[in-house]
């Protein structure tokens, strides 16, 4: 048999395993399939990680595959093992798997800026311990809710500063927010401007910005 008729009898062999490649790596309605990527994190080096390893290797996750961090949830500062996970450990398709959310974030707003990479990335978010898993329509309502509850909060803060910036300057010349009171001294800078100096003379001789002088002279010069 030559090499031209092995190759076509042994064809299907290899369309077939084609074939199964690409279905493995494809989901449902076209979702591309990744890996399991998790995450396990405690707060001191003295608490144990190891509860946390188990729950994520029966979830799935392979060796290769787990990030672990000791350090404070509080800030992402120190939390190496997360930044190269976000930055380089994930890829398009993949689902990040953690036990509980406060071992991947302790503030909403962390959360949230987690969430929105992992979004932009295309990842999934899938926690074992609290029934969330955002490649079901559930689990997008989840990222759904914490995006609205974020927007939420800064619109409410938004609205409390206003409404301070309001009461103060509703008490007219006691407000802080009344402006800062002038620093130009109209006199020296008419008799500077008749002696028949610039203003950017006037500028460097007074110790103020060239614009207050031209919008000073603006004003008396018409």
């Amino acid at each position: 048999m030559n090499l031209f008729k092995s190759v076509l009898l042994d064809l299907p062999n290899h369309l077939s395993d084609t074939i199964y490649l690409w279905d493995s790596q494809i989901g449902q309605k076209g979702r591309i399939m990744g890996e399991l990527i998790g995450y396990a994190r405690v707060s001191s080096k003295g608490q144990n990680i190891a509860p946390q390893i188990d729950a994520l290797t029966r979830a799935g996750v392979s060796n290769e595959h787990l990030y672990q961090d000791k350090a404070s949830g509080t800030k992402r500062d120190g939390r190496t093992e997360l930044e190269a996970l976000l930055s380089r450990g994930v890829r398009r398709g993949d689902k990040l798997v953690i036990t509980r959310l406060d071992r991947l974030a302790r503030s909403m707003r962390d959360l949230q800026n987690i969430a929105h990479a992992l979004k932009e990335k295309e990842v999934d978010l899938f926690v074992t311990e609290q029934a969330i898993d955002t490649s079901t329509p559930e689990g997008r309502l989840f990222f759904n809710m914490l995006g609205s509850i974020a927007e939420f909060e800064t619109e409410l803060r938004k609205a409390r500063q206003r409404e301070g910036i309001d009461a103060a300057l509703a008490k007219g010349d006691e407000s802080p927010f009344k402006g800062r009171p002038a620093t130009i001294d109209a006199d020296k800078v008419a008799s500077l401007r008749q002696q028949g100096k610039t203003p950017t003379a006037i500028a460097k001789e007074l110790g103020i910005a060239r614009s207050s002088v031209y919008r000073y002279l603006e004003k008396v010069e018409g």
